[in-house]
């Protein structure tokens, strides 16, 4: 669970987003990344258990920084609203597929994860793996513990897509409309009044448990 300050603080940071509130508040702040970082802590430790790619991993190599980096901005803003772990085996500035869990209060906290904007390289190497092995990939994402938590799918906005079949790829190609995926993630809503609830870690488990197969494909395409 989260500690109802740690929500608080979010909160009254979206509200005073300036450098001088953050100073006077820093120590809310630093309980709060402690309190953050103690909840991934845990959820590291329960996912390794399962995921064993992840038991040389440490806290400090998935968490992100609050700071936002405004240099090519038009929001300059200094601070982001929500904190963030992403558990991969490669930590978070790796190539590596992994497990996101992201919060941020007034409705916007998620979790779930995959690989989101891989370079040119790396998509290429998945798109090969799914026309290859589309059958296994269409057995984990059909499956009912990955639909149960992933009613949804994987994310596939039009944003996030190519309009046609990437070159070298005959447009009746079966796993066509997930070749032309420029990310490969999957993602479930959690509620505020999951966030301070012993349920958050549970619900979180379950999410990457779902996943953990996708991820196990997607990184098995990048090796």
């Amino acid at each position: 669970m989260i500690h109802p300050s740690t929500i608080r603080f979010l909160k009254d940071l979206k509200r005073n987003n300036n450098k001088p509130w953050f100073d006077v508040h820093r120590e809310m702040y630093l309980a709060a990344k402690t309190d953050f970082e103690n909840f991934v802590q845990q959820v590291l430790t329960e996912t390794a258990s399962f995921d064993n790619e992840l038991k040389e991993l440490q806290v400090k190599n998935c968490t992100f920084r609050i700071n936002r980096d405004v240099r090519f901005s038009k929001d300059k803003s200094p601070y982001k609203t929500n904190m963030g772990a992403y558990l991969n085996k490669g930590g978070k500035k790796s190539i590596f597929a992994g497990y996101y869990f992201h919060l941020e209060p007034d409705g916007n906290s998620f979790t779930g994860g995959g690989l989101w904007m891989p370079e040119a390289i790396s998509l290429k190497k998945i798109r090969q793996e799914i026309d290859y092995c589309f059958p296994e990939f269409k057995k984990i994402i059909s499956g009912n513990g990955f639909k149960k938590q992933y009613p949804s799918g994987l994310t596939m906005s039009a944003d996030q897509m190519l309009v046609n079949v990437p070159k070298g790829y005959d447009k009746e190609n079966k796993a066509a409309e997930f070749l032309k995926l420029k990310n490969f993630v999957a993602l479930k809503k959690i509620p505020d009044s999951q966030l301070t609830g012993s349920v958050l870690k549970k619900e979180v488990i379950l999410a990457f448990k779902a996943l953990m197969l996708l991820i196990k494909f997607l990184n098995h395409s990048l090796e």
